[in-house]
């Protein structure tokens, strides 16, 4: 037996102005006008927050060689793009990849507690061809990354690959494209993919004093597990006797909050 849907109650033109405001009036509490430039970017002085704390310290030649194909970025993009070309039989695809692995944001982020908020059958790509079955609904961090390196051994991308690497300049010359790096590379390529992401750089809260904090600080895109102990499992033993903040309520505070209140002396979390 069918039902009917409740009735929509009608709102008079002053009810819903009133409404309007109300939500214009929270919008306004959560949209700066300064927009972007509330932050700090993590270079000069503040460039420690974005050293590669993953990665050994690479020292190679440059490169002056030809390939078929380049593809800038080395996250899911960049091997879909990959292992698309390796399909359609190219022979020489190089990926230049600014982290030192396959794996873009989920190379970048290990934090404690990190998970995927998206179904691992509907986020993760290529499972068919590489043959992996995920072993949570939502994949851990670490999962994920893993699945990256994955795919960059099932279709033969570490090959050519330059990791470390990031591409200063592009340019379409006589019928090819040049691509210059900041190693001194410069490689010439019949196709360019791009599918460099966003989230490959910290961007830190431009807050009064923290050109001059003397504390240990991170952002939660390096963690430093030197200084806190544990994995992504947890299991922080190096902040047991440390009081610590963490700037930010948001989908990775949610995750990193409960581990470092466990562990930690004492936890303030702002907003």
């Amino acid at each position: 037996m069918s039902t009917l849907p409740p009735s929509i109650p009608e709102f008079s033109d002053a009810e819903v102005d009133a409404l309007r405001q109300r939500y214009r009036a929270e919008r306004e509490r959560r949209v700066r006008p300064d927009g972007s430039a509330q932050y700090a970017r993590a270079e000069g002085g503040f460039g420690y927050y974005a050293e590669d704390p993953h990665a050994e310290e690479l020292d190679r030649e440059p490169l002056h060689d030809r390939v078929d194909a380049i593809v800038l970025g080395g996250g899911f993009g960049g091997l879909c793009a990959g292992a698309r070309l390796r399909q359609a039989g190219l022979e020489r695809i190089r990926i230049i990849e600014k982290g030192g692995d396959f794996g873009g944001t989920w190379y970048w982020n290990r934090y404690p507690g990190i998970h995927c908020d998206i179904e691992s059958y509907v986020y993760l790509p290529l499972l068919e061809e590489v043959g992996f079955v995920p072993k949570w609904k939502y994949s851990p961090g670490e999962e994920i990354r893993q699945h990256a390196m994955a795919i960059g051994r099932t279709f033969d991308l570490y090959r050519d690959a330059c990791f470390q690497t990031g591409v200063i300049e592009l340019r379409w010359d006589d019928g090819e494209w040049l691509v210059r790096t900041d190693r001194g590379d410069e490689m010439r390529a019949t196709y360019v993919v791009v599918s460099n992401g966003t989230l490959d750089h910290p961007k830190l809260p431009g807050i009064p004093g923290i050109e001059s904090f003397r504390g240990h600080t991170f952002h939660t895109s390096r963690w430093d597990y030197g200084y806190t102990g544990g994995g992504p499992d947890g299991g922080l033993d190096g902040l047991a006797d440390k009081r610590v903040a963490i700037i930010g309520t948001g989908a990775t505070a949610i995750q990193v909050v409960p581990h470092v209140a466990r562990d930690a002396a004492q936890l303030h979390v702002f907003q």
